[in-house]
């Protein structure tokens, strides 16, 4: 059963979204590939519960050319196989690592990881992807955003 929205965040304070907007609009500038920032955006999602934003953003990754079969298994991209690529297994590993920060940081290896398959610049961009889709999300689960009566159109 659906909860009730406690507030909007838009009604109450849209100045406060749009901060996060100018967060978002900066990533969506960095030159990270739109269906590799959706399943960053997904994964993250998956791990904080946020439905609003997981409807939103396997909508973004399917219009940006995801295979509905990759969305399906980025909850298992470890157990996927090659069905993911070094650069998207290294990305997911810093977004769960990100994520989920107070269990273990950044190990060495995840960071190893990413730094291989991304120059310095690249790096800054997914790491402030990780971050600005968890502020999202612990925004929208916070004030129980209510998902749309009809699934998001990217």
């Amino acid at each position: 059963m659906a909860h009730q929205s406690r507030m909007s965040i838009q009604e109450v304070a849209p100045e406060a979204r749009r901060a996060v907007l100018h967060l978002t609009e900066y990533v969506r500038g960095g030159g990270i590939d739109e269906g590799l920032h959706a399943m960053v955006d997904i994964r993250a999602s998956q791990i904080n519960n946020c439905a609003w934003c997981l409807d939103m953003h396997t909508a973004e990754a399917l219009a940006a050319g995801v295979d509905q079969r990759r969305i399906n298994l980025v909850a298992a991209w470890r157990e996927a196989g090659s069905l993911f690529s070094e650069r998207e297994q290294a990305a997911l590993a810093l977004t769960e690592a990100v994520t989920l920060i107070s269990a273990d940081g950044v190990p060495d290896r995840v960071w190893d990881d990413v730094t291989a398959a991304f120059d310095e610049k690249e790096v800054v961009v997914l790491l402030m992807a990780i971050c600005t889709i968890n502020v999202w999300n612990r925004l929208n689960v916070t004030v129980r955003t209510e998902l749309p009566d009809e699934p998001f159109v990217p």
